[in-house]
This record gives C-alpha cells, sequence and structure tokens, in this order.
C-alpha cells in the first residue's frame, strides 16, 4: 500500500521487439482511464501503468516492479511473446505478496483457464473479454475485502473456487457505447510527454472503433472484439487529435480491425487533414486497412493523396490459392480482387507492399510459389510469415481435421505449425529456410530495383532469384557467410534474428563483397547477353542505394560520406557516381510497362540519403527503413514538396510507406521504460 492507505495497482505491458523504445500503453491506459471514473477507486487506489520495451529482462521488471514497494495487484496484458513472462513474474510476485492477486487478460489468455491456472497457479483471475468494466468490478470487489475466491458475481472472467476448481462467470455484453471509456489522452491516464515536454512515443496509437465482421481461420480479431462494430464518437475522436497535433505527434497508427469500411472513417480522415492544415501535424496515418475496400476506402486515399498525408497500403492477401483461402473463411472476400487494386493504386502514384502466410492448411509449396511470384510480378515488396496457431482461432480448434502437428516456441507462447495435410516436415523445413532470405532480400529491401527488370528483361522471377541466392549461400563456404547462416538457423524459432542478420547486410562491407560475388558467380552468367550488362548495374545501383550505416565493429567500405542540408534534414551524399546506363530511368521505364532504351549511355548522379538510420537498421521495420535509401536531389526535394516532410518518396515506383503495425513502432527513450 502506499502511504495514505491506497492500494498499490501495478498495470504490466511488455512489447516484442528488441530495440531501444517503448510502445504507447493504450490498453493499460483504457483500464486506468475506466477505472477512475469510480470516486472510490479514485480514492482507494493508486494505479500504475509499468510499460516495458522488449529488451527489458525478468530482474530488471521484478527489480523495478517489487524493489521500493509492492503491489496488492499485478495485472498483466497478455500476449503471446510475453505469456511465459508474465507466468514467471506472477510467481515471484507470490512469494513477495502471497495475499496479492495476479490477473491476466488479453487474446492469448481469454478463455484458456485451464491451461493457464495449471501452467501458473499463481495467477488467480483470467479476463475473458473487453477488460475495462471488468477491471473496474475488480477493483471494487477488491476494495470490498472480498477473496480472490469468491468472484461469483463479476461476470466475463474465470478464477478457482477454495476447493480449486475452475469458475467461468456469465459472459460479458460487449460494450455498445465506447464512450464511456474515457480517453486516456485526454483524461492523462498516459503519460505523454518527457522530461523535455516531448512527445515521448514514436507514434500515437488511436482507436477509433471496435469489431470485425470477418472470421478469418488464422485470426481472432473478430472473436475478440465482436462482429457488430462500433465506434468511438467523432467529438472525442477529434479531441484526442487535437491534443497529439499540438504536441507535434509525426504519426498516428489506428488499432481498428477495418479502417476505411464506414463512413465515419472518412469523418475522421476529413477531421485529420483540418487539424493538420490549422497545426502542421499529423503528416501520416497508419492502419490495418478494410479488406473489401468500398467507396469510402478510396474516397479517403483520394484525401490523403491531395493532402501529402502519408500511409501504406497493404494488400493482406495471405494467400492466393483458391483450397486454402477457402479453409481460411477468405474464399469469397473483396480483397482477393487484389490485381485492380494495385493497378488503382498505380494510376494514383501510389504502391503498397503484400502479406503472404506460409503454412495455411491447403497451400503446398508449389501453389506457394506459384501465388507468390504471381504477386510478385506486380508487388515485389512481400512479407511472408510463418503460420502460428492462436487461441480461440479455428485453426487451433481443429488441429485434428486439418493434421496439425505443431510446437510451442522456445521464449514464446505461440504454437509453431510443423506438418499438416497438405504440408510435410521436410518441405516445411526447406520453406522456413525460403522465408528467412525472402524477408531479408525482398520485404526488407536489400534488393529492391532488381526484381522488375529482371523479371522482365531475363524472364527471372522473384523466387527464383531468392532460390539461387538461397543455394548457393548455403553452399557458400566464405566465412563472410557465417552470420547469416547464423540468424537463419535461429530464425525459425526466433523472428528476433532478423536483427542482426539485418545490421549485417547494411552495415558490413564483409556482406556487400559476399552479395556481388554471388550475383557475379551465379546469376550474371545465366542472363541473357544483351541484358546482362545492365541487369549488372542495375544490381550494382542497388548496392549502391542500401542506407548509410556504419555499424560498430564492422569493416566499412571507403571513408565517411560528407553531410549536406536539405531543407532543413541532414543527408550523407555520395556525390558523382557513375553508372553505365541511366539506371533510375531505366528502371522507372519497366515499373511503368514501357520498353526503355537499353542502349549504355553513361550518367553521373548523386546519391543522397536520410541520417539517422541507426535507430532502425535491426529493428526489422520494413515501414521505416525505406526511408534511408539512397536517393536522387530531385527525388528529396520532391518529398519535401508533397509533404513538408519525409513525405513519399518515388525513386523509380518504390514509394516510402509509412509504418503500419504499431507493436513494431515503439518510441525513443533513453531508459527501458517502467511504472509511472
Amino acid at each position: 500500500m502506499t502511504a495514505d492507505g491506497r492500494i498499490i495497482v501495478s498495470i504490466l505491458q511488455q512489447g516484442v521487439w528488441d530495440m531501444p523504445f517503448e510502445s504507447m500503453p493504450l490498453a493499460a491506459g483504457y483500464l486506468k482511464s475506466t477505472a477512475y471514473t469510480d470516486p472510490r477507486i479514485v480514492a482507494g487506489a493508486d494505479i500504475r501503468i509499468c510499460n516495458y520495451r522488449g529488451a527489458v529482462t525478468l530482474p530488471m521488471m521484478a527489480a523495478d516492479l517489487f524493489k521500493d514497494s509492492m503491489p496488492d495487484i499485478l495485472a498483466c496484458s497478455v500476449l503471446g511473446w510475453n505469456y511465459r513472462a508474465f507466468g514467471t513474474l506472477a510467481e515471484t510476485f507470490k512469494q513477495l505478496n502471497p495475499d496479492g492477486w495476479v490477473v491476466f487478460g488479453g487474446t492469448h489468455v481469454a478463455n484458456q483457464a485451464d491451461r493457464v491456472f495449471g501452467m501458473f497457479p499463481e495467477v488467480d483471475v483470467i479476463v475473458n473479454g473487453e477488460g475495462e468494466l471488468v477491471f473496474r468490478d475488480l477493483l471494487n470487489v477488491y476494495l470490498d475485502g472480498r477473496s480472490r475466491h469468491d468472484l461469483h458475481e463479476v461476470e466475463g472472467i474465470s478464477f478457482r473456487d477454495l476447493a480449486g476448481a475452475t469458475v467461468t462467470t456469465a459472459e460479458r455484453e460487449r460494450i455498445s457505447d465506447l464512450d464511456i471509456i474515457p480517453s486516456p489522452m485526454l483524461t492523462g491516464a498516459i503519460e505523454l510527454t518527457d522530461a523535455e515536454g516531448r512527445f515521448r512515443y514514436d507514434v500515437a496509437l488511436m482507436e477509433t472503433n471496435r469489431g470485425c465482421p470477418y472470421k478469418c481461420s488464422f485470426c481472432y480479431w473478430g472473436g475478440a472484439t465482436g462482429q457488430r462494430v462500433r465506434a468511438f464518437s467523432r467529438e472525442r475522436l477529434r479531441a484526442e487529435l487535437e491534443l497529439l497535433a499540438k504536441l507535434q505527434v509525426h504519426t498516428i497508427a489506428l488499432c481498428d480491425a477495418n479502417f476505411g469500411l464506414l463512413p465515419i472513417d472518412e469523418e475522421f480522415v476529413d477531421d485529420l487533414l483540418e487539424i493538420r492544415e490549422q497545426y502542421g501535424y499529423p503528416r501520416a496515418l497508419e492502419s490495418s486497412w478494410a479488406k473489401n475496400k468500398s467507396k469510402v476506402f478510396y474516397s479517403i486515399v483520394r484525401k490523403m493523396k491531395q493532402a501529402g498525408l502519408r500511409s501504406s497500403f497493404t494488400l493482406a492477401l495471405q494467400t492466393l490459392n483458391d483450397t486454402a483461402l477457402r479453409e481460411m473463411n477468405r474464399k469469397n472476400m473483396k480483397v482477393n480482387a487484389w490485381e485492380d487494386l494495385v493497378a488503382w493504386l498505380s494510376e494514383e502514384g501510389l504502391e503498397c507492399y503484400a502479406e503472404l502466410l506460409w503454412g495455411a492448411p491447403g497451400e503446398t509449396i508449389e501453389t506457394f510459389f506459384e501465388g507468390y511470384d504471381r504477386l510478385a510480378r506486380k508487388v515485389s515488396r512481400i512479407a511472408v510469415y510463418p503460420l502460428l496457431l492462436l487461441p480461440n482461432t479455428q485453426y487451433s480448434e481443429k488441429k485434428a481435421e486439418y493434421g496439425i502437428v505443431s510446437i510451442r516456441g522456445d521464449t514464446d507462447d505461440f504454437e509453431y505449425v510443423l506438418s499438416h495435410d497438405t504440408m510435410t516436415f521436410d518441405e516445411n523445413e526447406r520453406m522456413q529456410r525460403f522465408l528467412f532470405w525472402a524477408r531479408l532480400m525482398a520485404e526488407y529491401m536489400v534488393l529492391r530495383h532488381t526484381w522488375v527488370p529482371a523479371l522482365q528483361l531475363a524472364g527471372l522471377t522473384q523466387s527464383q532469384i531468392l532460390r539461387d541466392w538461397e543455394s548457393w549461400v548455403e553452399k557458400c563456404d566464405d566465412p563472410r557467410a557465417v552470420p547469416l547462416l547464423t540468424a537463419q538457423t535461429l530464425a525459425a524459432a526466433d523472428q528476433q534474428a532478423y536483427g542482426p542478420a539485418l545490421g549485417y547486410l547494411y552495415g558490413s562491407a564483409d556482406a556487400r563483397e559476399l552479395l556481388r560475388q554471388w550475383w557475379t558467380e551465379s546469376m550474371s552468367p545465366t542472363l541473357p547477353a544483351e541484358v546482362a550488362p545492365v541487369l549488372d548495374e542495375i544490381f550494382r545501383y542497388d548496392l549502391l542505394t542500401m542506407p548509410i550505416y556504419r555499424k560498430e565493429g564492422e569493416r566499412q567500405e571507403g571513408a565517411p560520406l560528407p553531410l549536406v542540408e536539405v531543407d532543413g534534414e541532414q543527408y550523407h551524399v555520395r556525390a558523382g557516381v557513375e553508372l553505365l546506363y541511366p539506371v533510375p530511368e531505366i528502371v522507372a521505364e519497366l515499373r511503368a510497362d514501357r520498353v526503355p532504351d537499353l542502349s549504355p549511355t553513361p550518367t553521373t548522379v548523386d546519391l543522397y540519403y536520410k541520417t539517422g538510420f541507426e535507430s532502425f537498421a535491426e529493428t526489422t521495420n520494413h515501414e521505416e527503413i525505406v526511408y534511408f535509401m539512397g536517393m536522387l536531389l530531385d527525388q528529396v526535394t520532391a518529398v519535401k514538396a508533397a509533404t513538408t516532410d519525409e513525405g513519399a518518396v518515388d525513386d523509380g515506383g518504390d514509394p516510402a510507406l509509412g509504418p503500419t503495425e504499431p507493436s513494431r513502432l515503439l518510441p525513443i527513450l533513453r531508459e527501458h521504460g517502467g511504472c509511472s
């Protein structure tokens, strides 16, 4: 308890990524702001949000939580990556405070009482749905002096009675009027600024609505939030936007399932643009866009483009195979008509990236590669993720029906699919290797200019090039390949392995020499003689335009580049780069499906690289990495003219797209995060 007799309630959140950032604790803020609508709780409870970045260890969290004061209630926002860590903290907490309560909430533990209580008997309560009102009820029951084994009247939870039997109370109705949840930003439940008065997070998380009309087999979003979409009021959202604009927040990242589906979404964008006109901020809007694109979506996109408001447009296709789509419950979704959308975005001068899943029931290696290359003909930046079985999803509940064999992760609690009726162990092992290289080389844009020219000039598909690299590097006995092969071995079970691999590729002269050797030995000899020289030069241009990252401890190429200022921002400049062909023009023509002049035409260019890449080089955040690629000066100034900030880069057709996954983009702090 505090010195004035209030109970201490610690709400825990921890992000997944191992980077020097901390995410905005929106969910914890909802719990705190809603609890404080009750005057009794205001008087009787000191609610603290304890927000940790992914790199913070268990001993560090324990010291922060328990060293100076002991919580009476430990409330944990649980996801697959922190499930085991929070279970371990619960065990430590009970050693120190046997009478304290441990409350678990979140989609990973909802409706999983028997498993959670079996693994972590120190957990007292599990919240099975929306948590705001449940949390407030639990605090009142605690203040009443009730036993944690006598919570029968609290709806929407599971607990254990005095005999140790699991009790699950009646399901609580979804919150129909979301405005009864006070804004954690407007009420001050979340600290928005640091000691210097600056906005302390990288992006501001907002939620404009709840609900998802879909029931995809791999996802629990619709089941967790309900099928009917409920919205926060326009007035409340506008007030939040205005507050964030005054704090000069650059990017708003929405936590909605299908933004751009409803007319209220366009109203939100109208308000955002009006506020930006007044304050100059926000500069970007990111969201999970509606799977089925309506007239509202197209209207929103046009308005954002006209106003120079950045965003990224994701084709969340998951698969292009009809059988797998049917098993996913996505067969009839309009998202499958993706080619028309890509064409429309191209006509509007916008581009997108795509997401695919590997390992879905009904998918085979052959159908996957067929879909991958079909997609890559239009969209070369493809993020491919392995299928994970999540609690409460159809895939998880019908494992036997699909013949799924899975295993839990080493450091997380996700179920990784090993095989099923249309995928053997050996096939999955082979594809996991491909996924690693595909993500490094295509999603993270180690190569980005090469893909389209190689296809159009030499008939080489994206997967063919990737598999050639895979085969070559895995047979390579060069010590320069060791960091990549080590990361590849670890990546199937630990997504953090991508960071060091990216840092090596971007920040080491050894890695670039290895890439040149592969191209010279394995790719260039297979190219048609008439186009080999130009493709060789385009590949060289890819390496030249990689971001500037002088990684400590790695051998570098050349001396540090001089710095110049362009429109108030710092850039490294590589002056007088001599090219045998006008590569930027050739790439732009090919991407526009036009026939370029391939005559050797010596060209000299200056390349500009935005500074500050060190903060993103190993974050596996491809949405931010794109901003640091080498550009021509007219591309830099065009960006500034469009948005008066980073804006949308168009260097021959590759857009600078903003962040789409809020959990991957976290605020820059000098500390590890902690309780506030």
